[in-house]
């Protein structure tokens, strides 16, 4: 399915129309936004910016005086084509404090070929408050091929829980490599310190286990009841900062577990060395993947 040409129209234009930053008599495009706000550009600076404009000025143009000059309307609102000609002109830049206002002249570049305001909009994602909203810039960083940023913010979604109804819009924007990947990185933090715990040092699953002082056979079930937990828990956050900050040190289970002593009332031995095991469950989280 063949673009709809841009639709071009001579016509003297009413000054109260025209965006102030671009109001220069001297432009010989005019370029409108669809809420009729006008923009008088110079067609030298869009040929040498956009490949879009370019191709566009290379066909056969119709006669028009300085004082009417082309019309052409765009699809774009104001603050979009503003942004965007401010890029392209050297004028100071439109800070974007959202992923929308980001998509939109993401999208702008991308139709009219302008690789100078990508490079820009690439660079302005990784500042406050962009950079604070890592699923967006993932969505975009992975759509754009930009890898350093996709996994700056892949590093970055694992303090979310990605599996949330909230998250669900920004994950449909990305194609199936990217929220595999995605997916996978998630995963593999939760399942790696999963197996992590089953080892030694740790006491593993279905585990005959005795006293180390009396030998009397004990039942480790706070051990798998605190383990069971901290899963869970980097199920919803993979980080595992809460698991190591919070978790182990005031959750219910992780009481009981230090609590635990032997069930020989004449041993009362404690059965596990709360700062050893926070020590190596720490390492565990350490030597997790931290970026797709």
């Amino acid at each position: 399915m063949m673009e709809a040409e841009p639709v071009i129209e001579p016509k003297v234009i009413p000054e109260d129309n025209t965006h102030p930053q671009f109001a220069s008599p001297d432009a010989d495009v005019i370029l409108g936004a669809k809420d009729r706000t006008l923009f008088r550009v110079h067609s030298y600076t869009l040929k040498t910016t956009s490949g879009w404009f370019r191709a566009l000025f290379s066909l056969p143009q119709r006669a028009t005086t300085p004082s009417t000059p082309e019309v052409i309307h765009l699809e774009e609102d104001a603050f979009t084509l503003e942004s965007l000609l401010r890029m392209i002109c050297g004028l100071p830049i439109n800070l974007l404090s959202s992923y929308d206002e980001v998509d939109s002249l993401l999208f702008a570049a991308e139709k009219y070929d302008m690789p100078g305001p990508a490079s820009l909009i690439r660079i302005l994602v990784m500042t406050p408050p962009l950079l604070d909203q890592p699923l967006r810039l993932y969505a975009a960083a992975s759509r754009f091929g930009w890898e350093s940023e996709a996994k700056h913010a892949s590093a970055q979604t694992l303090t979310l829980n990605i599996h949330a109804p909230e998250y669900r819009p920004t994950l449909r924007k990305l194609d199936t490599d990217a929220v595999l990947n995605l997916f996978q990185l998630h995963r593999d933090r939760r399942e790696g310190l999963r197996r992590r715990l089953d080892e030694h040092p740790f006491v593993g699953s279905n585990v005959v286990a005795f006293c180390p002082r009396c030998r009397r056979q004990i039942d480790h079930h706070t051990w798998r009841e605190l383990k069971y937990k901290v899963i869970l828990e980097m199920d919803v956050r993979p980080l595992g900062d809460t698991v190591l900050n919070i978790g182990l040190s005031e959750w219910v289970e992780a009481r009981a577990c230090w609590d635990a002593k032997c069930p020989n009332p004449e041993c009362a031995c404690v059965l596990y060395d709360k700062a050893e095991t926070l020590r190596l469950i720490r390492e565990c989280v350490d030597g997790l993947p931290k970026t797709t």
